[in-house]
């Protein structure tokens, strides 16, 4: 019986760290990223009173045209050293994004009137929103949300998404594969991503999160774009990391093997 125990072991440790890996790479870190509200790749360009709640940067491109009349509460670093490395950290947590494994798929499916538990919810091609989705923490303040779209994110007029239950805004992450658009009046959160480009048009905005394009411009017309209402630190919520995992799946291990032992000695008293 021992023996059978002591084979499982191996196998029980495996799962509990691929486990751990599959969460840290949903939730790594934005590192310089955290403090931009605003990032683009080629141009950032805006239209109307736009308040902007954070850093704005551009690079590799160093085009910033709108502000005035469009305000930034932070620094604009226009292709400096300071966007670059922002940019390098919104690739590696673009990359993490990509690589957290699907729990369900909702290709083909509208995201308006959806409620969601947390998980990481994919799209083969495009993603549409048009109406409310709500999303459910579950009262968990580290509850995350992760949408992954092959293409293009589309949101129609007066869209929304809604955190219910607690959570952390900054704990939705969105990973387009090319292009985001916020349509008007759209209420969004969460940290948009997006390969190419972003625009967000007239009254569209983001009340817990940030604009984040790695290769081309972020369009704004009249936008609000803040991250203040998103946990200390203004990135998605503490996680354990890959070394803590490590501990976790280490206490089951040995928990396992003890109860084997006890086992052992309980069959040979009989």
């Amino acid at each position: 019986m021992l023996r059978k125990y002591v084979r499982v072991l191996p196998c029980v440790g495996v799962a509990a760290l691929l486990s751990g890996v599959a969460i840290v790479w949903a939730q790594s870190s934005l590192g310089t990223a955290q403090s931009f509200a605003v990032l683009g790749g080629s141009t950032v360009t805006n239209t109307g009173p736009s308040v902007l709640t954070g850093n704005l940067g551009v690079s590799p491109g160093s085009a910033i045209t709108g502000f005035p009349p469009g305000t930034v509460t932070g620094t604009a670093h226009a292709g400096n050293a300071t966007a670059a490395q922002a940019q390098s950290d919104v690739t590696t947590q673009y990359n993490a994004l990509a690589g957290a494994a699907c729990t369900t798929s909702l290709t083909g499916q509208n995201l308006g009137g959806l409620t969601l538990i947390p998980g990481v919810y994919c799209f083969s091609s495009s993603a549409q929103l048009t109406g409310t989705l709500t999303l459910n923490a579950q009262g968990s303040p580290a509850a995350t949300f992760i949408f992954k779209t092959g293409s293009t994110l589309t949101t129609a007029s007066g869209s929304s998404v809604v955190l219910i239950n607690g959570g952390n805004p900054c704990g939705v992450a969105w990973q387009i594969g090319s292009s985001a658009t916020l349509g008007t009046t759209t209420s969004f959160i969460g940290n948009l991503i997006a390969l190419t480009s972003i625009t967000l048009n007239t009254g569209a905005n983001i009340i817990g999160g940030r604009a984040l394009a790695r290769n081309g411009a972020v369009t704004l017309d009249t936008n609000n774009i803040s991250f203040a209402s998103c946990s200390a630190g203004g990135g998605p919520p503490p996680v354990p990391t890959l070394s803590t995992w490590a501990v976790i799946a280490l206490i089951g291990l040995l928990a396992l093997a003890g109860f084997a032992v006890l086992r052992k000695r309980g069959e040979r008293s009989v």
